[in-house]
């Protein structure tokens, strides 16, 4: 583990330990007969997670997580336990940030407006672990998906998206994009007029691959053949501590002919704008900043 991983994971553990939850393991569900799971600090037990909701900064951010896993997006592709019981899990992050926008979407507006203050129109829906179409070719074919989207009503029935990624900490990993799909994607890509030419070769098989095909998903929207979509842009949230990811951003900024459609931004500076209800920044800086 990179150093920054371990000094988060680490303030995890010691997190739990503070409010008193017991140590969870790996596996998440141990077996019967199977051999001794191991406990892993950053994790408390699944049927302890359920019925206290003790990953969740408040009930509020709870309701939106049991409100996305009630609600089924056809081919969706969800991890149910990780959600419940990794402490370090950036999609249970994602709905702690952002809970208190999904059930107040006046909140949700200002909050959009105060962080991005150029986003046209007003917000009309949240939706985490949300993707368009999950495998659908009419927008990417796979299951790339936002940790939150932000739906803008532009008016004239047009919709906008700022689509969210959530990063704590994870580090960017090597990726190749399968071969079947790599038509559909260089497809996207030209229609876009976003790259640089020497995007492709910078993207492809790289660190900066994921990062390249959720922002496609934004394009593949804007492109769409129901011409809902008339403004997009990919922003990615992380710690100040998680340098990979700060790295990442900065590079694949530089691989863009207009960077207006990405944004990089760490969590730290999201808790400083103001943006989020007082309560909900002080929960979330005490348990996830070090």
């Amino acid at each position: 583990m990179a150093t920054f991983q371990q000094a988060l994971n680490l303030h995890q553990e010691r997190w739990r330990e503070a409010h008193g939850h017991p140590i969870g393991t790996q596996p998440i569900v141990p077996r019967p007969g199977a051999p001794k799971p191991r406990a892993i600090g950053a994790r408390i037990p699944l049927e302890y997670a359920r019925q206290t909701g003790a990953n969740f900064i408040s009930p509020t951010a709870r309701d939106a997580a049991a409100a996305r896993l009630a609600a089924k997006e056809s081919n969706q592709s969800l991890d149910h336990q990780r959600l419940w019981v990794d402490l370090a899990s950036s999609v249970a992050l994602c709905f702690n940030l952002f809970g208190d926008l999904a059930a107040d979407l006046r909140l949700a507006d200002r909050a959009l407006h105060r962080l991005w203050p150029d986003v046209p129109g007003t917000v009309c829906q949240v939706r985490f672990q949300h993707s368009p179409g999950w495998l659908d070719p009419t927008y990417l074919g796979n299951l790339v998906a936002f940790d939150v989207a932000f739906v803008l009503d532009l008016g004239g029935g047009q919709r906008g998206i700022l689509g969210v990624e959530t990063r704590y900490q994870e580090r960017p990993e090597r990726r190749q994009p399968k071969p079947a799909r790599l038509t559909r994607y260089l497809e996207v890509a030209e229609r876009s007029r976003l790259f640089t030419p020497h995007a492709i070769a910078a993207v492809n098989g790289t660190d900066l691959l994921v990062m390249w095909l959720e922002h496609l998903l934004v394009q593949s929207m804007l492109q769409h053949p129901s011409d809902t979509w008339r403004w997009g842009r990919l922003v990615y949230l992380h710690p100040s501590i998680n340098t990979g990811f700060a790295d990442a951003c900065a590079r694949y900024r530089s691989l863009l002919r207009d960077p207006s459609s990405f944004a990089a931004m760490t969590i730290e500076d999201v808790l400083d704008s103001g943006a989020l209800p007082s309560t909900t920044a002080a929960a979330v800086r005490e348990r996830y900043i070090p």
